[in-house]
């Protein structure tokens, strides 16, 4: 019979980390941690431009803003009052824009995913399938046809297009959501359908609540593309009245076409601070949500 000794010998043995293990790992945090770099630096440029002149920007991009180069928040300053449509005004509609976009997006999609996953019937798996087949569909293919039913359809102000972002952001949506509905226990719903809850209760009272992870999850991807997008509202709303932050920057224009460029890179910064700030507080759950949606089912 092996002794306690022995035993505890073998024990802390198994306890020692594998070397090659650890060397591995090591690798790997140093490539990911280079590559995350890769992908901030863009953002450093841009921020540290946003502070120098117009000239020296183009001239000399990389240099940092030392001395004559160095301008504080002028170009801050230009970027809100440049030309005659205030920078305000476009925030405001992006904003707008934005949320009620998204929380159409998270309210019906959420529902269609959830009937089509319990129903279960040919037609919801029709519907499924080409919610599917609308992520294959490239916007270039649909734009032009989209744009034109827009404005007949009185669709081209801040206050409707958001039934445009609907009609094009469901598929991802109800992907997302499907997959994630698929993992939750029917026994719940059985349960609150037994207490007298009706499928408008039952939904916003039981299974609303569960989906909170892929909720926060789809949320945030789809306020980045539509907070983002400048080719859809370009196509769509009455540039004369309405503009979004990314068509702001495009008419950050002096005479003759030419272009102020540290006043454009400080539209770009302060478009960029808003989403930075939601991603960084919620990437937790961006991350669960994907993976439960993904793999559940």
């Amino acid at each position: 019979m092996k002794s306690k000794a022995d035993t505890n010998i073998m024990s802390s043995e198994k306890k020692v980390p594998d070397v090659t293990y650890v060397k591995v790992s090591a690798v790997k945090i140093l490539a990911f941690s280079f590559i995350s770099l890769l992908w901030v630096v863009p953002i450093v440029i841009t921020f540290y431009n946003s502070f120098k002149q117009s000239g020296k920007v183009s001239s000399d991009i990389f240099s940092l803003p030392f001395g004559d180069s160095f301008v504080f928040f002028e170009n801050y300053g230009k970027a809100l009052t440049f030309g005659n449509y205030p920078f305000f005004l476009s925030f405001a509609y992006s904003l707008f824009i934005s949320i009620v976009s998204t929380a159409l997006i998270l309210l019906c999609c959420s529902m269609a995913a959830w009937y089509i996953v319990r129903v279960g019937s040919i037609f919801s798996k029709a519907f499924y399938g080409i919610c599917l087949f609308s992520l294959a569909v490239p916007f270039q293919m649909v734009m032009f046809t989209l744009s034109s039913n827009a404005s007949r359809f009185g669709l081209d102000t801040p206050f409707t297009i958001p039934l445009v972002y609907l009609g094009y952001g469901t598929g991802m949506a109800v992907f997302m959501f499907a997959g994630f509905i698929k993992g939750l226990p029917l026994e719940i719903e059985e349960a609150a359908m037994i207490d007298g809850c009706g499928p408008i209760r039952m939904f916003f009272l039981v299974v609303f609540p569960m989906l909170r992870p892929v909720t926060i999850s789809v949320g945030i991807l789809e306020l980045m593309w539509i907070w983002n997008d400048y080719l859809l509202p370009y196509l769509v709303l009455d540039l004369t009245r309405y503009r979004t932050i990314p068509i702001h920057v495009q008419y950050l224009k002096g005479s003759y076409g030419s272009v102020d460029m540290g006043a454009s890179l400080a539209v770009i910064m302060m478009s960029l601070v808003p989403v930075m700030i939601v991603y960084i507080l919620c990437q937790k759950h961006i991350v669960k949500g994907i993976a439960a949606g993904a793999v559940k089912g």
